[in-house]
């Protein structure tokens, strides 16, 4: 079954600003949120479809890569680093948009206290690290898997993460009784309703350190590096982005890690100029060749093959090979080599070969013919997007 739009889902325009695409979340997670709809498959099914629409259109990458290639684009299938098709679950969901209703709303704490209630003692999430990976045009083209040195936050060795000396320098929090959360009453035009808001003597972790580790200073986490081998997919392009989850900077006191989010940087290539998954190159050729013909051999990026020249061929004709570019990031196909040919004019002539070409410049044959085939530059143009 096709998935629906994720403007569909959120009720917006395409072009919808950051609020409309906010506001329109808000309204469909507090009228389908599982508190307000116990037991309720459907309702759970539409607060989960409503809040993997807002986390792709919430996201200015993640949006303009569904812009362009539709669900594709933020698959994690695809290499595009998305949670891909049912990917999000309620912890998912309450822990990264917990804050959606943080800007003074009497609904504030509601997805904070859901979460808690359902996972109450974990520490603080630790936050995403953003790295850069420079690619030749061969590594793109294979894909590749990096080592990369990162240095982070880590686990604290001292205190395996925990942030106390021992397993006995922690107590229960008294002001939560270890949940995690507090309870409150709040007065909103609905009438009263009971909210949960993360406990602020505990930080939501449900313990209190008696006698902090040394080395994190009750932390649990430390500066340290680890090396990661990074899986590149084929076809991938300069600035995309791509995810490994849990790979970022460690959580405190025993927290989730974060996310590691690879950048892509494409190198310059000394031959070819990418265009998506086409490769462009520039042919030279001496003027003989192109009026005699040739078979000549030029280079691709794992390889090298023949083109052959036909007599009589005009600068500025493109050769198009197929399958020779660059692999597509969403599909199995390969884009094409064009081979753009251009007739090399010499600078400094010696006194013979300016006598030869004085006496070609009066032969009927070396004056300038063209026909309907011989086309200009502007035709070659629309020639060359419309194929």
């Amino acid at each position: 079954m096709a998935k629906k739009d994720y403007y569909d889902i959120l009720s917006v325009p395409k072009g919808a600003d950051a609020d409309a695409i906010k506001k329109a979340y808000r309204k469909l997670a507090m009228q389908y949120h599982p508190d307000r709809n116990p037991g309720n498959k459907e309702a759970e099914n539409k607060f989960k479809e409503a809040a993997e629409a807002y986390e792709v259109l919430s996201d200015e990458d993640k949006k303009a890569r569904y812009d362009r290639y539709g669900h594709a684009g933020v698959d994690a299938n695809s290499g595009y680093g998305g949670r891909g098709s049912g990917g999000m679950n309620m912890d998912d969901i309450f822990e990264n948009f917990g804050d959606i209703f943080g800007d003074g709303s009497p609904f504030g704490s509601f997805f904070q206290g859901s979460q808690r209630s359902r996972g109450g003692g974990m520490g603080q999430k630790g936050t995403n690290l953003r790295i850069k990976v420079s690619l030749s045009l061969e590594e793109i083209a294979s894909g590749i898997t990096k080592k990369i040195k990162v240095k982070k936050h880590v686990s604290c060795k001292s205190c395996s993460g925990s942030g106390s000396k021992d397993s006995k320098s922690t107590k229960t929090c008294t002001a939560c009784n270890g949940s995690g959360y507090v309870r409150q009453i709040k007065n909103t035009f609905l009438g009263q309703m009971q909210t949960t808001t993360t406990c602020p003597s505990c930080n939501g972790n449900g313990q209190t350190i008696v006698n902090t580790c040394n080395s994190c200073k009750g932390s649990g986490v430390e500066m340290g590096e680890e090396t990661i081998d990074i899986q590149i997919p084929a076809g991938v392009a300069q600035d995309m982005q791509l995810s490994m989850r849990g790979k970022g900077n460690a959580g405190a006191n025993g927290g989730p890690a974060g996310d590691l989010l690879i950048s892509i940087e494409q190198k310059r290539h000394d031959s070819f100029t990418r265009d998506g998954s086409n490769l462009h190159y520039d042919l030279f050729v001496n003027f003989a060749d192109a009026a005699l013909g040739d078979n000549i051999e030029l280079p691709t990026l794992n390889s090298t093959v023949k083109v052959k020249i036909p007599p009589g061929s005009q600068s500025g004709k493109t050769f198009r090979l197929k399958g020779l570019g660059l692999p597509s990031i969403q599909s199995y196909e390969k884009g094409d080599l064009l081979v753009h040919l251009n007739i090399w004019t010499p600078k400094n002539l010696t006194e013979e070969e300016k006598s030869v070409l004085q006496k070609m410049k009066s032969w009927n044959n070396f004056k300038p013919h063209p026909g309907s085939e011989d086309k200009g530059f502007f035709d070659r143009m629309k020639e060359f997007f419309n194929v």
